[in-house]
């Protein structure tokens, strides 16, 4: 932004005339009373151009540009500032009779080259329409080396003869231009060492375990203890929502509504973006770590969720991540249960009626793959896959005997609890200290140049992530004592009840039961895969006998 000259010609005739000499308006004053000699001889008007005329500068005076510069982008500072320079400039130069001819300001940093208002005023100077500038101090003009030398080398052919500042003193001559040069330097060196000295904080308040950022949504930036804090008003909220697209029930779409019915609202109370919701569904923050350049740390502040909460959530973003366009109620039993196992891309079904009237409902890919042409065209009937679904559950269900024989076994665990207990919280401190131990020197080897940037911070995220499961494993270990085998129990009771949920022939049940013990849910070929979870894969991997279905 830059102002040309004064507000208006009034003003500027008003400048020149209270700057030039006393001689030069006597020798004006002179020459009117000649042409009024002159219409009082004659009738006609004698050719006088310079009654009319703007008076020329005497060719001694020189011709100065003021430069107002303001780094900060907050515009209240920014008018501030800029608007004290120009007070302070316009009696500068008024105190030691300097002929101002335009004024630039611009708020804008110097540390870089590109600033469009200096560019044009040194073109302006190039082009011999000033010689002098007029600013508060050299670091106004130039912090960088370029701009810097831009100034030193017109000073060196003569397009600038002065240089004013009511801080600095300047001549053109080798002390002035060297004095100048060191100026401008140190101006440089302020910047780099400015920068230096902000990067060397936010280094010490990662180690701390701080983001050095603003606060995602359910937080607030402490502005007294500059930490990020929960946010009472938001924070049970935002927890509410994870926790609801943790269960793979909601859709970017529906998440987006639920979040708007509890007052999570973007700018003038719109609907939050999708962009934004799948920020805030992937941002580790709320599990208790952050993501500062690529890399990621361990936070200080209190988390909202759990690791495995945020990985199921992962995971039902993969399913559930995309909108889907709003269709009539169709009522297909395994819709939005499984993907391709070729391409990845979601399973549809279709209704199929045949000319005796009989209906059929058949499961297929999508094929929206754009880049890869997946061969997977087999029809899927839906009793097929109700029967496969069936099997799947029956893998991971205990009859009545064998869940007798696991409490029991459980009981005994019970009573040689105490030296099972140590040895499981020691194994899970081995296991933690040899995390630590690859960190470092993933670490060390970074530094030594073993790693580029991008794979250094590819392992050490992984690793990352392993601590922190081991360390929740460790934590609720410790806060619960025992409570592994209350697990084990409730997994036993919860394998035997899925025989009796496979004889209910509640399908809805069947398919979120499976999407809770399971994932990579796939279609290939006909046949229904499930990657089953910890410790459900050991039962499907197991014989039929061994569960004591034979």
């Amino acid at each position: 932004m830059c102002a040309h000259g004064w507000a208006g010609q009034t003003q500027l005739h008003f400048w020149f005339w209270r700057r030039i000499s006393q001689s030069e308006i006597r020798k004006i004053a002179a020459a009117k009373k000649e042409a009024a000699k002159a219409r009082a001889g004659k009738n006609s008007f004698p050719p006088a151009p310079f009654l009319f005329a703007r008076p020329s500068v005497p060719k001694t005076m020189i011709k100065y540009f003021i430069y107002c510069r303001k780094s900060s982008e907050d515009e209240e500072r920014q008018i501030l500032s800029i608007e004290a320079q120009l007070t302070e400039l316009r009696e500068f130069a008024k105190q030691n009779n300097l002929f101002v001819v335009k004024e630039f300001y611009e708020s804008k940093t110097a540390k870089e080259p590109g600033r469009e208002v200096f560019n044009f005023m040194m073109s302006e100077i190039e082009k011999g329409h000033a010689s002098g500038i007029l600013a508060w101090n050299p670091d106004r003009l130039a912090r960088n080396s370029i701009d810097g030398g831009r100034i030193i080398y017109l000073v060196d052919t003569g397009k600038i003869t002065s240089l004013k500042f009511p801080t600095f003193w300047f001549e053109p001559t080798p002390q002035g231009k060297f004095m100048l040069s060191v100026a401008f330097g140190q101006a440089k060196y302020y910047t780099d060492n400015l920068r230096e000295n902000i990067l060397r904080g936010i280094r010490q308040k990662i180690r701390r375990g701080e983001l050095s950022a603003k606060a995602p949504l359910g937080y607030f930036n402490e502005p007294r203890l500059r930490t990020i804090e929960p946010d009472k008003k938001t924070f049970n909220k935002v927890k509410e929502v994870l926790r609801a697209f943790a269960t793979g029930e909601y859709t970017l779409t529906k998440i987006q509504s639920k979040m708007f019915s509890l007052g999570l609202v973007g700018r003038e109370g719109k609907l939050l973006h999708l962009s934004t919701i799948q920020g805030i569904l992937k941002n580790p923050f709320y599990y208790g770590h952050f993501l500062y350049r690529g890399e990621l740390h361990q936070g200080s502040h209190k988390p909202m969720i759990s690791k495995k909460l945020f990985d199921r959530i992962q995971e039902a973003l993969i399913s559930n991540g995309k909108p889907r366009k709003k269709r009539g109620p169709k009522n297909f039993q395994f819709l939005n249960f499984a993907v391709c196992g070729e391409c990845g891309y979601s399973i549809t079904a279709e209704r199929h009626i045949k000319k005796s009237g009989l209906k059929f409902v058949y499961y297929r890919c999508t094929h929206k793959s754009k880049t890869q042409n997946c061969s997977q065209t087999h029809f899927l009937r839906e009793e097929i896959l109700t029967e496969q679904v069936k099997e799947n559950c029956q893998k991971v269900s205990l009859p009545d005997d064998w869940r007798e024989k696991y409490l029991e076994r459980v009981n005994i665990w019970e009573k040689e609890n105490s030296q099972s207990s140590n040895l499981f919280a020691q194994n899970l401190k081995i296991k933690l200290s040899a995390i630590k131990t690859k960190i470092d020197r993933l670490m060390d080897g970074y530094l030594e140049g073993s790693f580029e940037l991008v794979e250094f911070q590819e392992k050490k995220n992984k690793l990352m992530a392993e601590k922190k499961d081991i360390e929740e494993k460790l934590s609720d270990f410790e806060r619960k004592g025992n409570h592994w085998l209350e697990l084990t129990r409730n997994w036993i009771l919860e394998a035997n009840q899925a025989k009796n949920l496979i004889l209910s022939e509640n399908f809805s049940e069947m398919k979120n039961f499976l999407k809770t013990i399971g994932s990579n849910r796939r279609l290939a070929a006909g046949k229904l895969a499930i990657d089953f979870k910890n410790p459900w894969n050991y039962l499907a991997e197991m014989p039929a006998e061994a569960r004591g279905e034979a």
